[in-house]
């Protein structure tokens, strides 16, 4: 028979398909070898806590080879006949449930089974070991008649622990997790049944009521049940029940089980609520499991009624109030007050439950805020219903750095129960504190918002020189004409002077290079114009080097050929 080393996971189990092809080609001894062959290799390896050697030479025993075991001895099961000794198989179950005796277990009722070995190539983790128990543990059961009396609240427990470490980031450990989620979810074992709560908050501003799914650990609908709601209390107060076996109602509809209204007693809190699962048919409740309490902390909100908010500026050494102003802490309202050194700043309200009761937030502070950002927060005691703070500024101008000027004030009470947290602007002070003496500490420097200091910066906009002022459009024009008429005035001297063409060329080739001349002086005195409206001063003086070299050469020769026809006629 061929095991598993500790260097390979390759374990052996065939399909029923496989199973059936081979029993029916193969004689019918060598299936009973092989199961004697089995029997021999569970003698050897198999230990007397339910855990497995790798092989012969290694000592030591492992919970993950257990796994591999059993799903390769319901290979060999699967290809045996049905003489198979049945005191074999109550022993091979009773190793199981010794497996058993060694899970692991954490507070909140989840279990899983972890390796012990030390000197192993490659350390297997909860999830692949878990993994490995529940494999071969299903694939032991689905090869056997009888069935595994294993305690359903260590399954349900397996199952969610496996739903509750979310998505491992490793592949292996996901495939470990959701085949072993694939396995549970239809053996012959237990089949866990997953009690959970589309929302563990109840609004009682909002009447909400209580609403409980149940499915298995893939999602499939679970059976008919009964649930009940065994007991609900306050964290804070564990023995004292609000609610006792209240069984919850089923809507078919949305598939969940409700409670239409809490007790009038539910006041705002954190609470437990014990529920209790019961399939309502008697056959199948050995085929699934429903465990025995399930616990699910809830918080109860509501809107908490905020009074009597007053800030006072008292006198330092009688108390008297000087100045007292009501607060109206839901609205938007701010009030101000002045006050210097020798007195004292009383901020004080009331906070109380929808039902009446003192209530005490997580969060009470009272941050005053300096013109140069220097900040100071204070915490606000409670005594019942009444929350109150009084700074001393006398005591407190050292703290304070002796910096007068205006102070802002913010309250922020806030719970996980309290619809109406608040964080708000309550006002501003007035603060008139003593010069600072030489040797007293400076304020701390702020720190620099990194936006500010690394974040976009504005636009900046250069304007060399304002422009000029222009003259009127109508001066422009005048001017215009006035510019053009010498050119009107070289051309009708031109025509007076008797000008003529008979020095131009006749020839093809000089009087081509004239007529390009002349087009070159004419191309510059268009970029001149060009210049004027549109083009840059760089643009110009790169096109006019061209036109320039271009007129050089095309110039020499028109007039080199001039030259020779003037010789040609003197000589003549």
């Amino acid at each position: 028979m061929v095991s598993g080393g500790s260097d390979s996971n390759s374990h052996l189990f065939l399909p029923q398909s496989l199973t059936t092809s081979f029993q029916s080609c193969l004689p019918h001894n060598i299936f009973l070898n092989v199961w004697g062959d089995g029997i021999n290799c569970w003698q050897a390896l198999s230990q007397s806590d339910g855990r497995w050697r790798y092989s012969s030479n290694n000592p030591e025993s492992s919970t993950f080879a257990a796994g591999i075991a059993l799903e390769a001895l319901s290979g060999v099961v699967s290809l045996a006949s049905s003489e198979i000794d049945q005191f074999m198989i109550g022993a091979v179950k009773n190793d199981i449930v010794k497996l058993f005796d060694s899970i692991e277990k954490y507070d909140d009722g989840t279990f899983y089974f972890d390796e012990k070995l030390v000197n192993m190539r490659e350390q297997q983790g909860p999830l692949a070991t878990t993994s490995s128990v529940v494999r071969g543990l299903t694939a032991f059961s689905s090869v056997i008649t009888e069935s595994l009396n294993l305690p359903g609240d260590k399954i349900l427990g397996i199952a969610k622990f496996f739903l509750g470490i979310g998505i491992p980031g490793d592949t292996k450990n996901f495939f470990d997790q959701v085949d072993l989620l694939a396995c549970l979810e239809n053996n012959r074992v237990s089949i866990p049944l997953i009690l959970s709560l589309p929302s563990t908050v109840i609004s009682l501003t909002k009447k909400d009521s209580l609403k409980v799914k149940v499915n298995t650990v893939l999602g499939s609908h679970a059976p008919p049940l009964t649930v009940t709601l065994v007991r609900a209390f306050s964290s804070s107060a564990r023995d004292n029940s609000i609610i006792e076996n209240q069984e919850l109602k089923f809507d078919p509809q949305d598939a969940v089980y409700f409670l239409d209204d809490l007790p009038a007693s539910f006041d705002v809190g954190e609470y437990i609520f014990v529920f209790k699962m019961l399939v309502q048919d008697s056959e199948q409740q050995t085929v699934y499991a429903t465990g025995t309490l399930t616990q699910v902390p809830i918080y109860v909100t509501g809107l908490i009624k905020i009074e009597n908010a007053k800030i006072a500026v008292l006198d330092s050494d009688l108390g008297s109030v000087e100045t007292q102003k009501k607060l109206d802490l839901a609205g938007e309202s701010t009030v101000s007050v002045s006050a210097n050194h020798l007195q004292k700043l009383r901020l004080s309200f009331q906070m109380s439950t929808p039902l009446g009761n003192a209530f005490k937030p997580h969060q009470a502070f009272l941050r005053l805020r300096h013109e140069t950002k220097v900040e100071h927060t204070f915490v606000v005691g409670s005594s019942g219903k009444k929350f109150e703070i009084t700074l001393d500024f006398l005591g407190l101008v050292e703290k304070f750095f002796y910096l007068s000027g205006r102070y802002d004030i913010q309250l922020t009470v806030g719970d996980a129960v309290m619809e109406n947290s608040l964080l708000r602007e309550i006002g501003y002070v007035e603060l008139d504190l003593p010069e600072p003496p030489e040797n007293a500490s400076r304020p701390p420097p702020q720190p620099v918002d990194p936006y500010t200091r690394y974040g976009p910066k504005a636009e900046i906009t250069h304007i060399f020189r304002a422009p000029e002022k222009r003259p009127p459009e109508e001066l422009s024009l005048a001017f215009l004409v006035l510019t053009i008429l010498p050119l009107f005035g070289f051309i009708i001297g031109l025509l007076r002077l008797g000008v003529n063409l008979k020095n131009f060329p006749t020839s093809a080739v000089p009087a081509t290079f004239a007529v390009i001349f002349h087009l070159g002086i004419a191309a510059v005195l268009l970029l001149y114009v060009l210049f004027w409206l549109k083009l840059d001063l760089f643009t110009t003086l790169k096109t006019l080097c061209f036109l320039g070299v271009f007129l050089m050469v095309v110039g020499h020769r028109t007039l080199s050929h001039l030259a020779s026809a003037s010789a040609k006629l003197k000589s003549a």
